[in-house]
């Protein structure tokens, strides 16, 4: 692989309302995933897989990852997810291990948790400083509408496997619940996913919902007041995942038109999130970001009252 395209495979530091500063790491091809959820950033699937392959190689990767650090890259994580489910590598392992000689910055995994089931998965997992796990239904009927998944995959399939890695795994675990409004915020819908959630007991529940360009129109994020009674429904460890607010310096550098790009590829980003996660002086990046809107090369969004960019 060429040294351009080595370093399309990490992407950042970009803004975590989870993580901070989070240098990401791609595992996989865009969309390569077993879900299709209706709320993805990515957009629209092609259809999902189980299969697990060597799809990006973990030499490559590693070799990216240590280049993004010698270039001065200082994230908060090293994250694995990126542009689709990062289990699906084979070499998930090797990939987790090399990072680990490589640097002491601590590692993430971002995870739709729907391979779990599989002993060899949980193994591989094992290596992570911290994983972060998805959970969006608490009934099949609803998690087919949210996810979308591979056919071959159940929902008590996946809660079972989440269950199996939270007794194996001694790290903390960050279960996320995105919230879709009208689709698993009801009574009931809540009351099934609380249930689920207290037999996988992790040490927070995020809850998320919709604050980027979805893959569909009518994936609508849940207003905030309701979020907040949610919280409280939950209880204590359950926390609302907040806007980014990370360190960032008003001396930051000039922008590259490539970390610009390679930050929105994985998804799409105000000017202040940009600006946040690369360290990048605002002024100058607006200046740029009209460039590349004029080039063609990025269109800007209203997405509820938010300027969010995209490339096109």
């Amino acid at each position: 692989m060429s040294s351009e395209k080595k370093r399309m495979l990490v992407y950042g530091p970009v803004p975590s309302r989870r993580l901070g500063r989070s240098l990401g790491l791609d595992l996989v091809p865009l969309k390569t995933c077993t879900f299709d959820c209706v709320y993805c950033q990515l957009g629209r699937g092609q259809g999902t897989l189980l299969k697990r392959d060597a799809y990006i190689h973990a030499d490559d990767l590693l070799d990216a990852v240590e280049e993004s650090l010698a270039a001065g890259a200082d994230p908060d994580f090293i994250t694995l997810s990126g542009s689709g489910e990062p289990t699906l590598n084979k070499q998930l392992s090797s990939i987790i291990a090399g990072i680990k000689k490589l640097t002491t910055i601590p590692l993430a995994l971002i995870t739709n948790g729907s391979l779990l089931w599989d002993e060899e998965v949980r193994r591989d997992c094992a290596g992570c400083d911290l994983v972060l796990p998805s959970l969006d239904a608490g009934d099949e009927a609803t998690f087919r509408l949210i996810n979308r998944p591979d056919e071959l995959l159940s929902w008590e399939r996946i809660l079972k496997g989440l269950i199996s890695f939270r007794a194996e795994f001694t790290g903390p675990i960050w279960l996320e619940v995105m919230l879709v409004a009208g689709i698993n915020d009801s009574e009931q819908s809540l009351e099934n996913i609380k249930a689920a959630i207290e037999r996988i007991n992790p040490d927070k529940i995020h809850l998320n919902t919709v604050a980027r360009l979805p893959a569909e129109s009518w994936a609508h994020a849940v207003p905030p007041e309701k979020l907040v009674e949610i919280r409280a429904f939950f209880g204590g460890s359950a926390e609302i995942i907040a806007a980014y607010s990370g360190r960032h310096s008003p001396h930051s550098h000039s922008p590259r038109r490539e970390e610009i790009l390679g930050t929105l590829r994985r998804r799409p980003c105000s000017a202040d999130d940009i600006a946040s996660g690369l360290q990048i002086n605002r002024n100058e990046l607006v200046k740029e970001l009209a460039l590349l809107e004029s080039e063609g090369l990025i269109v800007g969004e209203d997405w509820e009252g938010r300027l969010l960019y995209r490339p096109t």
